[in-house]
């Protein structure tokens, strides 16, 4: 349910969450560029019951982020842009706003 803010405003809020609470920490947790749905529904709900969060929240992070091409799915399979992998080799810091920014140059 939107309160204050935009729909675009709140999805953005809702990619960015999950991208840095989520799929990062999971990303660099199992070392691969991918994971599977199993693996992030376990992570989801650590997070949402520690944050006390609903998991609708999550799952919307998640289907945007795929919307923006962040993450690529296949079946029950996601794996991260190609550009991104250099991040998780370094097991560097990387933030949403490095993810968007390394998916959209072209």
């Amino acid at each position: 349910m939107l309160s204050e803010k935009g729909k675009y405003a709140s999805a953005t809020e809702n990619r960015r969450f999950v991208w840095s609470e989520i799929i990062w920490p999971l990303i660099l947790e199992i070392n691969d560029v991918a994971f599977s749905l199993k693996q992030f529904q376990m992570k989801r709900e650590q997070i949402c019951e520690k944050k006390n969060i609903t998991i609708t929240i999550a799952s919307r992070g998640l289907v945007s982020l795929i919307q923006k091409g962040i993450l690529l799915k296949e079946r029950d399979i996601y794996s991260i842009h190609f550009r991104l992998i250099p991040y998780m080799r370094l097991k560097a810091e990387c933030d949403y706003a490095t993810a968007i920014h390394e998916v959209r140059i072209k």
